[in-house]
């Protein structure tokens, strides 16, 4: 058992490094070189988080009932699907229903690689690993999102389109991967029989989700801190562009965003055992108010700053809310659970972005981001001064 623990591990290891292998993350450029309009842009990433939004919790549901390989496998196909629409797209519609498939992709995976390998060292008595494998993995993630955006960026003068035949190349790669994962034993409350409906392990859930403030006060958390980030790094690739930076600038940005990413990575498990839970996660969220708010007076120098300690912040905070996570929820329903959790994060993109978006327009960047620093150093008083 404990050689094929082992091996889902390193299986788990090399499908993260294909399925986040971020070739297709200047996504805004190829739109553009492709005719859209940025409100055209936006809708697509509505779209996006609208159909995630709806999507999460049946796929979690569904990995849960039917086991993790069977939904890996169709977020990968999917993923192989969304990129021949947008390669094939000529309208705006077209490229909507690309960024359907690309929302079914990335709800088939979340949570169910990270809840496998947890199984898979649950079989062993050797959960207390966890917290390496977590930061092993958004250690891959870190390496080889960025190695993919380096590569995109060669090809940004257009052969954007290539990086599209790479993506459905890497979801290909991926399904082998999968295919050779051992599904693990769930320790579930009642045996996955026929019988176990999915509306039973919704209602399961949900009694979690009840009975467990702690859960629920962090899966807000984690949407609130995620969506920020997210916003910062596609918005601020309009301020690159605004300020003609070259490929060569763009790609030492993102070089060195993926160095520290990485040692940031590393830190995790020192962070989780030098500051109990409340402590860290305070002061994360005042550092993150105080990159955003640094925008309302900072230079292009200070922006690029600010864009690098965000990002490195994003990094440090999935491995220690992810050991958080599976601490908190029992087996049977640890994936839709971690499901409902990404569905936060999508209502909070699907509203948050399109009035971000709005204030970048009607004032600045600066201003947009720089006032939503603010907003978060107000709403983390108020909610830690009471714990």
């Amino acid at each position: 058992m404990v050689r094929i623990m082992q091996r889902n591990l390193h299986l788990g290891y090399g499908y993260t490094a294909l399925a986040y292998f971020g070739i297709t993350s200047l996504w805004v450029i190829f739109l553009q070189q492709r005719g859209l309009s940025l409100v055209q842009i936006g809708l697509c990433e509505s779209v996006f988080h609208l159909t995630s939004l709806l999507s999460e919790v049946p796929s979690g549901m569904l990995a849960d009932r039917f086991g993790y390989k069977i939904v890996l496998m169709g977020g990968r196909v999917a993923a192989i699907v969304h990129a021949i629409i947008m390669l094939m797209a000529t309208n705006f519609w077209w490229f909507a229903l690309g960024f359907v498939l690309q929302a079914w992709a990335y709800n088939l995976q979340s949570g169910t690689i990270e809840a496998l390998l947890y199984d898979s060292l649950a079989e062993n008595h050797a959960t207390e690993r966890f917290p390496v494998v977590t930061k092993n993995m958004n250690m891959i993630i870190e390496i080889a999102t960025p190695v993919g955006v380096l590569l995109a960026g060669g090809l940004i003068h257009g052969h954007l389109n290539v990086t599209y035949l790479l993506y459905a190349l890497s979801a290909g790669l991926a399904i082998g991967c999968i295919l050779q994962l051992h599904e693990p034993f769930r320790d579930q409350t009642t045996p996955a029989t026929d019988a176990q409906s999915l509306i039973a392990i919704s209602r399961s859930a949900a009694k979690w989700l009840r009975q467990f403030s702690a859960l629920r006060h962090l899966m807000v958390f984690h949407a609130a801190f995620s969506a920020l980030g997210t916003m910062y790094y596609y918005y601020f690739q309009s301020v690159m562009t605004a300020k003609g930076f070259s490929g060569l600038l763009i790609s030492g940005i993102l070089v060195i965003t993926a160095i520290l990413n990485v040692g940031g990575v590393q830190l995790t498990p020192w962070l989780q055992r030098k500051w109990p839970q409340t402590q860290l996660l305070r002061g994360l969220a005042i550092v993150l108010a105080g990159a955003l708010i640094s925008a309302l007076w900072a230079n292009t120098l200070g922006l690029v700053g600010g864009y690098l300690l965000i990002n490195l912040l994003s990094a440090v905070i999935e491995p220690l809310l992810s050991n958080y996570y599976n601490q908190l929820i029992p087996s049977a329903q640890r994936a839709t659970l971690l499901s409902i959790s990404s569905m936060i994060f999508s209502l909070m993109m699907v509203v948050l972005f399109p009035v971000m978006g709005w204030l970048v327009e009607q004032s600045s960047f600066a201003v947009a981001f720089g006032g939503a620093g603010v907003v978060v150093l107000i709403c983390g008083w108020l909610v830690f001064h009471r714990q």
